[in-house]
């Protein structure tokens, strides 16, 4: 939106064709998402307060989770806002990959908050059941899959591309609808699964946001794209407004997320982020790339899997319990550690995904 605004008042002052650069208008967004949470995220959370939207917790969790019950959650609205407003402010809102993006984003979030507010504000422990859950993720999934693979120009953007390799890739063609919505619904779930403790999620998702950010710049940059001998895909260079206020809005909501924490993100926030990973991934090309930038979100969600396979079929755990994170605290890791120790591996993996641009 303000891009127009700069771009009408550069005909008067050449000093507006500044914001025409997308790396000024990205970490513009990142700067406005970071300033909206901090704006309004103390309102929203007393406002959650006062409401008692509170966090029930697990009684067959760790008991050092048994304090948390009641903490302010729903937050994952503040982190949606925040991304909305900064990417409808400064990205060319002409690019139908914006749209994409937030239409994935958005209704992810809804769905999520639905499912936060049967079970939080109706006091239905349920929630929204899983079928009802799956059918409305699958839909819109779907939606933005068959989007996205009417939008193809040419054979690269229906294409699986293997990292490391040049010049490698694998044709899918209508398939490419399958592989887009197992991405956005996959990963959707898997952020979810992996909220579980204070700021655990929502650090790997800013790294990963991040990292697809730089992805998209190049993947849309024919200079960059050849010089890096990556396939170019006109328009993806935008979307990097987009994870660049994903990259804000999180970084501001960690600030009242990070242990021990003020509010949670719930279903509304883990939903909607990882969905966006998900359909970014997509946009720039690189869903097996953040397979392994997002392999902290992979494995919380393959422990969930053993842990129900093995138990249905052996009637024994693998894990003392699952997700991932919770097999560690009743091993006796302190929570921070856990939280910690599980970013750097994310900076690992985001590291050796980004190096799959120079090593091929």
């Amino acid at each position: 939106m303000l891009l127009y605004l700069t771009e009408f008042l550069a005909q008067y002052e050449s000093g507006f064709n500044v914001f025409s650069y997308l790396t000024l208008r990205a970490i513009l967004g990142a700067l406005t998402a970071l300033i909206i949470s901090f704006v309004i995220g103390p309102r929203m959370i007393a406002r959650l307060s006062q409401n008692q939207v509170g966090q029930p917790v697990r009684q067959d969790g760790p008991s050092t989770h048994l304090p948390k019950a009641g903490t302010p959650t729903m937050g994952g609205a503040l982190i949606l806002t925040a991304i909305v407003v900064s990417t409808v402010l400064w990205a060319d809102l002409e690019n139908h990959f914006i749209w994409v993006v937030l239409f994935v984003t958005l209704a992810f979030g809804i769905i999520g908050y639905v499912d936060d507010y049967k079970k939080l504000i109706l006091q239905d422990p349920a929630g929204m059941s899983a079928r009802h859950k799956l059918f409305w993720q699958s839909l819109t999934a779907a939606i933005a899959a068959v989007s996205l693979y009417m939008m193809a120009q040419d054979e690269v953007s229906t294409s699986l591309l293997i990292p490391y390799f040049k010049n490698l890739a694998l044709p899918l063609g209508v398939m490419q609808i399958a592989v887009t919505f197992v991405f956005i619904v996959g990963f959707s779930n898997a952020v979810n699964l992996t909220d579980g403790l204070d700021g655990l999620a929502i650090m790997p998702t800013v790294l990963v946001g991040g990292a697809l950010g730089v992805f998209a710049y190049v993947t849309g940059n024919v200079n960059f794209s050849q010089y890096l001998d990556i396939p170019y895909v006109a328009g993806t260079g935008e979307v990097m407004v987009f994870c660049a206020a994903l990259t804000g809005a999180g970084l501001g909501f960690l600030w009242f997320n990070t242990y021990p924490a003020q509010v949670f993100m719930g279903d509304i926030g883990a939903l909607s982020l990882g969905a966006a990973l998900g359909v970014v991934a997509v946009v720039v090309r690189q869903e097996i790339v953040l397979a392994i930038m997002g392999g902290v979100f992979v494995v919380e969600t393959i422990s969930v899997i053993i842990q129900v396979a093995s138990f249905k079929l052996t009637g024994r755990r693998v894990f003392r319990m699952a997700p991932l994170h919770h097999h560690f605290e009743l091993k006796g890791w302190a929570e921070p550690k856990v939280i910690v120790r599980f970013w750097i591996i994310t900076v690992i993996l985001v590291l050796i995904g980004l190096a799959s641009l120079k090593i091929r």
